[in-house]
């Protein structure tokens, strides 16, 4: 972007101070019509997703990758001459070598897709560094990265977006297009969660990223080399932003609306023990430990405007994947699973639409737009949505539709959920990561934008 650090931010953080009031606020010189300079911070499986999705694009350009397992770099190498750029500059010699990447004048932008405890350091790095920071999910493991990254964005006036793929996926956007023309009436109550079998991501073989195997950690590949650790260390709703991302679009929290408390439970915990002992035996040493996560751990959110939000994470016991969306208002009601949507006037009393004919009647003008530009681009074309959203914010260094203000509210589920949980369901306040401007902030504008 061509402006040095040091000026950037002693310009930017007095402009910071007022975001909380005019997030669309923009800084730096980025126009629309330049390629936005993009370096990717962890490329694994979901980061090199996202940078084989980059590279469809003809208003990016890849200068620079970091990850510390050399074959990932030279994986992603060949993906990027094989679409005709130049080769990337590499970091990867240690854990923070990433900061010589955020030091780069050619790099405008970076996407984090790094195990869940470098998500909050990385991003206010790149923040304080100047570069429009995109971070996976959850953003934060705690309330004190939550408020670093909300802090840090005021500080700096540097953008950064939560990259909730699930907020763009199809008819969760028809069911947010129903929403706000009122459909489904007051909206009261609303269903969520992460219920999907992770036995066999959380254990492998070490010899490919799902191998069905009883090993984590050092020995393990892929997110069985991290992820399971949360388990046996933490009993909290750890992967709340699939479910709540869209439901916090719905409810418009930040925006005339926000999360005031919750009361979290968690049940006993079975599922990963029961499942070392039939993949690898009753004596494997892995059948000693002692997992803290309950297998089903149960949230209910009370707002500001007064609806309530129940979110669900099930990850260790045997089951079909869902995300459990329930959206229930004064004129009826939309479930994902089954597929069915009740109005009142229009069903036919105390039976259910089969949800096809609703969904498509009201498919999102963005995904009318663009759902061919998504084909073939990831979790059913949603991965395509979410980074369009974040090039375009960043090419116009603007807010972006899902901000630091959303990341923190989100990602403070699972550090709240814990406490709650350890005091047999205590009721725990959430921050108000807007300092009150929630109340004035207007909603985003969905059905607007041309992202």
């Amino acid at each position: 972007m061509g402006i040095k650090r040091r000026d950037f931010i002693k310009t930017t953080t007095i402009a910071g101070a007022g975001l909380a009031v005019a997030p669309s606020i923009a800084f730096g010189k980025r126009t629309t019509g330049s390629k936005l300079r993009l370096g990717f911070i962890g490329v694994g499986l979901r980061g090199t997703n996202h940078l084989t999705n980059a590279l469809r694009r003809n208003d990016v350009e890849i200068t620079a990758i970091c990850d510390i397992d050399p074959e990932r770099l030279k994986i992603c190498q060949q993906h990027i001459a094989k679409a005709g750029q130049h080769k990337a500059e590499e970091f990867g010699n240690d854990d923070h070598d990433y900061r010589h990447l955020l030091e780069l004048d050619k790099v405008d932008a970076v996407i984090i897709s790094t195990p869940w405890l470098w998500h909050t350091p990385m991003t206010v790095d790149a923040m304080k560094a100047g570069k429009y920071a995109g971070t996976e999910v959850s953003a934060a493991t705690s309330l004190a990265e939550c408020w670093d990254l909300v802090n840090t964005h005021e500080e700096t006036g540097t953008h950064m977006m939560i990259l909730e793929n699930v907020n763009y996926r199809r008819d969760v956007m028809a069911v947010l297009n129903m929403v706000k023309q009122s459909v489904f009436g007051e909206l009261v109550h609303y269903r969520c969660g992460y219920q999907h079998d992770l036995r066999e991501v959380k254990f492998n073989n070490g010899m490919q990223p799902y191998g069905g195997g009883v090993l984590f950690g050092d020995k393990a590949t892929s997110e069985a080399q991290w992820r399971t650790l949360h388990s046996l260390k933490r009993n909290a709703d750890l992967y709340p932003t699939h479910g709540v991302g869209p439901i916090a679009a719905y409810a418009d929290i930040n925006r005339g609306n926000r999360f005031v408390s919750l009361t979290s439970h968690a049940t006993k915990s079975r599922g990963l023990h029961n499942y070392i002992v039939e993949k690898g035996g009753a004596d494997n040493q892995n059948a000693k430990l002692k997992w803290k996560l309950g297998d089903v751990v149960t949230t209910t959110i009370n707002t500001a405007n007064g609806e309530t939000i129940i979110v669900t994470h099930d990850t260790n016991l045997p089951r079909p994947y869902s995300l459990g969306f329930r959206v229930q208002g004064t004129k009826g009601l939309w479930e994902v699973d089954g597929s069915r949507i009740y109005i009142e006037g229009v069903s036919k009393p105390h039976r259910w639409d089969e949800a096809g004919g609703w969904l498509k009647n009201y498919d999102h003008p963005l995904w009318q737009k663009f759902g061919d530009d998504a084909e073939g681009a990831g979790h059913g074309g949603m991965d395509w949505f979410v980074l369009n959203a974040f090039v375009e914010s960043a090419k116009r260094n603007i807010a972006p539709p899902l901000d630091a203000y959303d990341a923190a509210a989100w990602s403070a589920i699972t550090p709240l959920s814990e406490v709650s949980i350890a005091n047999n369901g205590e009721v725990q306040d959430f921050p108000d990561f807007t300092r009150a401007q929630w109340i004035k902030r207007k909603p985003y504008n969905w059905l607007k934008e041309t992202w």
